[in-house]
């Protein structure tokens, strides 16, 4: 079995194999949708409405327009929902494209080819930036430069929109096999309990709310 990862499932993995399997390779758990995560694809669509579209923000999420007003104000073509998806060589192909092995989604990315710039960002709506995680950064980027040719840097950012917090980074092209490289142990991990089977279940405090209902450490 090929494996097709992202930045959420790899995620999901280093936090549990076992669950990684069922919610990933199994296939045989969904996790239901959350107030938070319904709320966070909210924000979402109201943002990419705002900037494609020039749609009205609703008064409950007034909060976000000084953000995106400076967004909509950065000179370039403007790209809502980009999806991105690299083949094992590097190579730039379609999301869900045959030979795909990473894929992502950008929140708004912004291309000026004329300087070789783009700007890329992810909303985040957690209410800190304590955890925060650039990885997902460094993975889109590298999506970027594959999609982009034309493009050399790229300025990156978590935007979080509820504590106005901008965590950033600076990408170069010439870095961009840098940017996945750093996640390929866990993806050998991946592969080797793909090739084994084996799909060890972790122990922690999140157990009690994992739809692996069966799992020894589910005590909810």
């Amino acid at each position: 079995m090929s494996i097709v990862w992202s930045f959420s499932s790899l995620k999901t993995f280093q936090q549990c194999p076992r669950k990684y399997y069922h919610a990933k390779v199994a296939k045989d758990i969904k996790e239901s949708d959350t107030k938070a995560t319904l709320y966070g694809k909210q924000m979402h669509t109201i943002a990419e409405e705002y900037i494609r579209d020039g749609k009205p923000i609703p008064p409950a999420f007034n909060y976000l327009e000084p953000t995106l007003q400076m967004l909509a104000a950065i000179p370039g073509e403007k790209l809502c929902e980009v999806k991105l998806g690299l083949t094992r060589d590097m190579k730039a192909c379609d999301f869900d494209a045959p030979d795909v092995w990473w894929h992502g989604i950008a929140d708004l990315v912004i291309i000026n080819e004329e300087k070789g710039l783009a700007h890329s960002v992810d909303y985040k709506t957690s209410k800190s930036a304590r955890y925060a995680d650039t990885k997902q950064l460094d993975l889109v980027a590298a999506g970027i430069f594959a999609k982009f040719p034309k493009i050399n840097r790229i300025k990156s950012a978590l935007v979080f929109v509820v504590s106005k917090e901008f965590v950033k980074a600076d990408h170069a092209k010439e870095k961009e096999l840098q940017y996945i490289a750093q996640v390929i142990p866990d993806i050998d991990r991946i592969e080797a309990s793909l090739s084994t089977n084996v799909w060890n279940p972790v122990s922690g405090p999140l157990c009690k709310f994992c739809a692996v209902t069966e799992c020894e450490y589910n005590r909810s």
